[in-house]
């Protein structure tokens, strides 16, 4: 079991991971499991974590839209 993670194993996962989702798709991967993983230790402490305050200003609730203001009428009469 010790031989699993030599060096020309993990290239070989590396290329075929490369291959697999693109170079482009591959940060976002990593972010996301990164975030994950590190959410799923926070839940194994049982400690809640501080949100950024973008998080919590988009978890608020939104202002009730105004109204639009009423536009003045106006009345044309056609002249024949």
């Amino acid at each position: 079991m010790g031989d699993l993670l030599q060096p020309t194993h993990l290239l070989l996962i590396a290329i075929v991971l490369i291959v697999f989702f693109g170079g482009r798709k591959l940060p976002e991967l990593g972010k996301g499991l990164g975030e994950g993983l590190r959410g799923f230790r926070e839940g194994l402490k049982g400690e809640p974590t501080p949100q950024a305050p973008a998080v919590q200003q988009a978890a608020a609730p939104a202002p009730a839209p105004q109204p639009p203001a009423a536009a003045p009428t106006t009345t044309e009469t056609k002249q024949s």
